[in-house]
């Protein structure tokens, strides 16, 4: 037996599904082990992590002058934040709620209002007997500390920061009355803080997961899975489907490619290279990009990478081609090393980069955002939306995940000057230099022969 980040897990590895994933296919299929621990052990990592993130919340509270938050989770609607808050299980009572209260220099005070008693929460959480009526029993908290804001997730820009009900709501009403009612306020900033605060331990899990996507991309684009002028594109994303599924793990959002050839009308739509349609065939001279991501243990990743399929006669792709990814490479380099570090604005870090891209006469556009408790998480993007939009800046957080996510559109000779998009993408991490890589970039197109 191995342990895996803490747990115990079977001898083989994430290191050796890796190995396996990119050995020659056979032709009896070979299950691959999972990335992941087993239900019961993923549990206990991810209950060790909550138990670390609870240690966090009562500062966080303070800093944004919370008093009482309450996340409320209906049954078969489950709350966005209840696997942050609570231990990650199925909840299956009509309304269960969950209470943190700044109870002064008694501490954090943890409640839990469940519909079903169960060992697992009150490891968390006190948890009043099941036969007392939820809404009394919030009353009371209410009444004993009397907290001068309850922060709910309501008015949040962001689905998550803005996940309770109506019916949510009104029962809260109905349950603390008109006065308590007059100090709701929004929990977004919290939320905000809370979800995009990264723990130690997260670290080496997810990079584990960060390179299986590689590697599951990696294997998508090549041989293994594209036979020139036979091989459609919804072909690729029905192997990564059931990529996913050997790999026991999940994805957050359905995986897109996109192709780019010679002589291509232009495909871009609202600014970016359109998605291609499932029954594109994949030809010699393509240039091929992926947009994938893979969940699991709570986190996710957010991965684009490129491969170019060779003509009849290459050996590797035009030079031209080879240039254009050297801009994303520079528009990378100006992002992550000399724009970005802790504290600066995300607003500022999206300024410095493209005026770089404009000295250098590189046309660049950018739109990372946050990773880790969702895809598209919570924290400060990096993004030419977010620049323009009149808001509070938002400043980059030490130890935060960032998908770098960025093209640049550069003229091909070898294509008769016809502009291409390479678009990047990959998980990073936020240090006192500036963000690295979970592993490291793209540095040639993949290639498919």
């Amino acid at each position: 037996m191995k342990r895996w980040r803490g747990v115990l897990l079977p001898a083989l590895s994430l290191g050796c599904l890796v190995a396996c994933a990119t050995a020659p296919v056979r032709d009896t299929a070979v299950p691959a082990p999972s990335p992941v621990p087993p239900p019961s052990q993923e549990r206990a990592l991810r209950e060790s992590w909550l138990k670390e993130r609870h240690g966090l919340l009562l500062d966080m509270m303070r800093r944004h002058g919370v008093g009482m938050w309450v996340v409320v989770n209906e049954e078969f609607h489950d709350d966005p934040l209840t696997a942050w808050v609570a231990p990650p299980l199925p909840y299956a009572g009509n309304r269960d709620v969950f209470v943190f209260v700044d109870a002064g220099d008694a501490g954090l005070q943890k409640v839990a209002l469940t519909g079903y008693a169960t060992e697992a929460v009150t490891r968390f959480f006190t948890s009043p007997p099941v036969e007392r009526k939820q809404a009394e029993a919030l009353a009371e908290l209410d009444a004993r500390y009397h907290p001068r804001t309850i922060a709910l997730a309501m008015d949040g820009r962001r689905g998550v920061t803005r996940s309770l009900t109506h019916d949510g709501y009104k029962w809260l009403v109905e349950a603390l009355g008109p006065t308590a009612e007059a100090r709701f306020v929004s929990a977004a900033p919290l939320i905000e803080e809370y979800l995009d605060t990264r723990l130690p331990g997260e670290f080496a899990p997810y990079r584990d997961l960060v390179v299986l996507t590689e590697s599951l991309v990696k294997r998508a684009l090549s041989n293994e899975v594209v036979v020139p002028g036979k091989t459609t594109v919804g072909e690729v994303r029905r192997w990564l489907y059931d990529a996913l599924f050997e790999a026991r793990v999940g994805t957050w959002f359905q995986p897109d490619l996109r192709v780019q050839r010679q002589g291509m009308k232009d495909g871009f739509s609202r600014g970016f290279l359109a998605v291609a349609d499932e029954a594109v065939v994949i030809q010699r001279g393509d240039l091929l990009h992926v947009d994938f991501g893979v969940t699991a243990l709570g986190l996710n990743t957010d991965w684009q990478k490129m491969a170019y399929v060779l003509k009849d006669g290459e050996q590797d792709a035009p030079e031209g081609l080879k240039r254009a990814l050297a801009n994303t490479q520079a528009l990378q380099d100006a992002l992550m090393l000399r724009a970005s570090r802790p504290g600066r604005s995300s607003a500022d870090v999206y300024d410095a980069a493209m005026a770089e891209m404009k000295e250098r006469g590189i046309e660049a556009k950018v739109y990372s955002h946050p990773l880790g408790a969702q895809g598209h998480a919570l924290g400060a993007a990096i993004d030419f939306r977010a620049a323009s939009r009149q808001e509070a800046p938002r400043v980059l957080r030490k130890g935060s995940y960032l998908a770098v996510e960025l093209n640049t559109v550069t003229p091909v000779p070898e294509w008769g000057g016809q502009k291409v998009a390479v678009m990047q993408e990959d998980p990073a991490y936020l240090t006192d230099e500036g963000w690295r890589f979970f592993v490291p970039r793209q540095d040639a197109f993949y290639l498919i022969h």
